[in-house]
């Protein structure tokens, strides 16, 4: 995606967010708070020279994007969210509301104990995201573990494995990434979840706050993130918050990584959307 953007003639440029790649990955886990994330985000724009920029995001880089749309609207001029749409803060605390219960494994509630599903992925990098990058459709071997309770085993024997490579994500992409989580491990991205308590309650500020800047929203139909929301559903939530919504476009029979699933379409969304916004 970066290089065809850039080649449509914009300065694009795809960071490693904090506590991934080569970025630095902080110990606290308090390190890793929205406020941090959007602050990395404001810093880049200064340290490459720059007064202001679009700021595209995806999965947590989508409300990190968002964020910085209502936190600094000075720095970012327009927001490009990737399968997590924008969603008004919550009237009560986010965790509260999740599954809680013993007979239920859910995934953000497992994230929350600290050095448990490090631990468990920084052991089997390969498999834990061979598992995680697949489509809706894609054949997986059966789970290991089928027992909802959470005594009875981690995240990754939960998903089955998949049966056969990607036609989107290439083994040398999965090679890729391994060695990359090889190196940062995975505790700096898991303390994103566990900040989500945090994070609404530096926010209060945010109550029923509006997003004014130009926005595009861009996911996969079959997003599990969206549980099943329609274009039009998506449009009409969103534009409570958001004053200048440019466009919803879901892609039929994609999952969750909607840029590596559909490029072609991602991108030539994502310029158009660039073309149509004013030049300063």
């Amino acid at each position: 995606m970066n290089l065809k953007v850039a080649a449509a003639g914009f300065h694009a440029v795809a960071p490693d967010m904090r506590g991934y790649g080569q970025t630095d990955a902080p110990t606290e886990i308090e390190a890793y708070t929205l406020l941090h994330l959007v602050g990395d985000m404001v810093g880049l724009v200064s340290a490459l020279g720059e007064t202001s920029a679009v700021i595209a995001g995806h999965d947590w880089g989508a409300p990190v994007a968002w964020h910085a749309a209502l936190l600094r609207p000075d720095c970012f001029r327009a927001v490009i969210g990737l399968s997590v749409p924008f969603r008004p803060r919550s009237p009560v605390r986010p965790t509260s509301i999740m599954p809680q219960t013993a007979d239920t494994q859910f995934y953000m509630l497992y994230f929350q104990e600290p050095g448990i599903a490090e631990k468990e992925f920084d052991a089997d990098p390969r498999g834990i995201l061979s598992r995680f990058y697949v489509s809706p459709d894609s054949p997986r071997e059966a789970p290991t573990v089928t027992d909802p309770k959470r005594a009875a085993g981690g995240l990754m024997a939960r998903l089955g494995a998949p049966k056969g490579p990607q036609s989107w994500f290439t083994e040398a992409d999965l090679d890729y990434y391994v060695g990359e989580f090889r190196q940062a491990g995975f505790r700096g991205g898991i303390n994103y979840y566990r900040n989500i308590h945090r994070n609404w309650e530096t926010t209060p500020q945010l109550v029923n706050a509006q997003i004014a800047l130009p926005v595009l929203f861009v996911a996969g139909e079959k997003d599990l993130v969206l549980r099943g929301a329609t274009v039009e559903q998506l449009t009409a939530t969103m534009s409570k918050f958001v004053g200048d919504l440019r466009g919803v476009k879901l892609y039929p029979g994609v999952g969750h990584w909607v840029q590596q699933e559909r490029p072609d379409e991602v991108n030539k969304a994502i310029i158009e959307f660039l073309k149509s916004l004013p030049t300063s």
